[in-house]
């Protein structure tokens, strides 16, 4: 398995109330996997992302990324780890304001062990797939929604990692754009890779192989038949 989250459980305490977030939810993901996790604001979906991105340790349970798990590395051993076996996609794309396309393409490589040479032949690669190239001496402020969001794809991807989170990657895109993102996504997963996404947009889930539904911290799987013909 690439992704074991095993009855995971997260409780946020205030100063006077304690508020349940997620309670033991299990969530298994393989090679070639692309699971949509559904639910209204406020259900827990991106503290199971945290979870499941070494970024937020649960109260109780185990996360497992091939069967690693990170919270049990020391904490810079941990940011390694997900720098080369992680890639996060967020709604407000977290790209570098005063760095044009490629270098914010290339900054993960900073972490990794390829030589820069390798570094900038992946990058400017994903650049072109992403129908970038064009773009890709412009500031973030220059690109549109979806050649923001296109741009932390390939910045996601650069270090080849085996597992994609995404947490409302089409929140802030058109219908066109949309789709191209999420097929992406779904064309990473049919490659072997392994994708999980969060996401209150019902437009993702023809693109997912399964999709788990999320409410009061607690979930229920569903496969979604014919996923394949739906968005292809």
């Amino acid at each position: 398995m690439v992704l074991q989250l095993e009855q995971v459980s997260k409780t946020y305490v205030g100063h006077s109330t304690a508020v349940h977030a997620v309670s033991d939810v299990s969530i298994e993901l393989g090679a070639g996997d692309f699971v949509a996790v559904q639910g209204p604001s406020g259900c827990g979906k991106s503290t199971v992302l945290l979870m499941a991105g070494g970024l937020l340790q649960p109260d109780s349970g185990n996360v497992l990324i091939g069967g690693t798990n990170p919270y049990g590395l020391p904490p810079d051993a941990r940011a390694s780890f997900r720098s080369i076996s992680i890639g996060f996609v967020f709604q407000q794309f977290h790209l570098v304001p005063y760095l044009n396309v490629l270098e914010n393409v290339l900054s993960p490589g900073l972490a990794g062990t390829n030589s820069p040479e390798h570094v900038r032949q992946r990058a400017e690669h994903l650049i072109e797939h992403f129908r970038l190239a064009h773009r890709q001496d412009h500031l973030p402020g220059e690109l549109s929604s979806g050649e923001r969001q296109r741009t932390a794809l390939a910045r996601a991807l650069l270090n080849s990692p085996q597992l994609l989170l995404a947490d409302e990657p089409t929140g802030n895109l058109d219908r066109e754009n949309t789709d191209a993102v999420l097929g992406y996504l779904k064309e990473f997963a049919e490659s072997g890779g392994t994708v999980l996404l969060v996401t209150h947009d019902d437009r993702a889930v023809p693109f997912a192989k399964r999709t788990v539904h999320l409410r009061d911290g607690r979930t229920t799987n569903h496969m979604n038949p014919g996923f394949s013909a739906a968005s292809g």
